[in-house]
């Protein structure tokens, strides 16, 4: 028998869903979602999670996460189940809040973020309950294009990143591509075996014998035995964000092992990567101009 696909790792994103047991409504008024997203925030907090795009509607919701660590079944439990207790004290209920388990799919950054972070916020738009997703407050799009505050779990520079190093037009050129979606197919009509969306290769690594796990682990520990010490890059780049930057790109040390040395949230190592990148690939353009 097959073994099991692989679907929790580090640095796995995920296109998550759960909706409401019987497909009833898990917000009843605006104070059930302000505490949902309370408690994603303490889950974030505890599990190292980076969300990229979020939406609630009134019998589900939507994340698109992205987990530093490998324990999204742990910070799922921790979200569903301090989520259902809370909503059940406030409304006088008891019993599950939640139809079974969540449903989760693994996700190939570079080649679905974009789409699945722009599907997830055209929710409110497809369902007919706004026309813009602008109107919609319960989704990170507002966040994304500075009509809201942006909370610290929530990742929004490297979205923006992706449509230009300006800020306002990088917004611009956002919305555009939001709305745009409109007229494109669901990306989640190209999930394959039900939980990896991704190209061919993607989908031939999570199939692989789980005996690859220990490979990966004597990999990772190789790279750590060669690379330098956390207070090394500290030392060599006076920019901290650069020394955080070059410390993750080792391959030696987690966001979460670099932000506890430098002091930082691990969300403040995730941006300082993000920069270095972009600051790095604009470099590479203007010498090839």
């Amino acid at each position: 028998m097959a073994r099991p696909l692989r679907l929790e790792y580090a640095g796995a994103l995920y296109h998550v869903t759960a909706r409401g047991d019987r497909r009833e409504d898990i917000f009843f008024q605006d104070e059930d979602r302000t505490e949902f997203l309370s408690v994603l925030g303490e889950v974030c907090e505890r599990f190292n999670w980076v969300v990229h795009a979020y939406c609630q509607m009134t019998n589900h919701y939507h994340l698109l996460l992205e987990t530093v660590d490998a324990n999204l079944w742990r910070g799922m439990r921790q979200l569903n189940g301090v989520y259902t207790q809370r909503f059940n004290r406030r409304h006088g209920l008891v019993g599950h809040l939640f139809q079974g388990r969540y449903k989760a799919i693994v996700v190939q950054k570079d080649a679905y973020l974009l789409e699945l972070a722009r599907y997830v916020v055209l929710n409110p738009v497809r369902a007919r309950m706004v026309q813009d997703p602008a109107e919609w407050p319960w989704s990170s799009y507002r966040a994304v294009i500075g009509k809201a505050s942006v909370p610290d779990w929530l990742d929004s520079e490297w979205l923006l990143s992706q449509f230009g190093s300006e800020r306002q037009p990088a917004i611009a050129a956002y919305r555009r591509f939001v709305m745009a979606g409109l007229d494109h197919p669901s990306p989640l009509g190209r999930v394959r075996h039900q939980v990896l969306l991704g190209d061919d290769a993607f989908v031939a690594r999570h199939q692989h014998d789980q005996g690859d796990d220990r490979l990966r682990e004597v990999s990772k520990a190789h790279r750590r035995s060669v690379a330098l010490e956390l207070s090394a890059y500290q030392e060599r780049y006076p920019d901290r964000a650069e020394a955080m930057a070059r410390a993750y790109g080792s391959g030696a040390y987690t966001m979460a092992e670099i932000g506890k040395h430098f002091g930082v949230h691990y969300m403040t190592v995730s941006r300082a990567v993000k920069g270095f990148e972009v600051r790095r690939r604009q470099l590479m353009e203007d010498r090839d101009e």
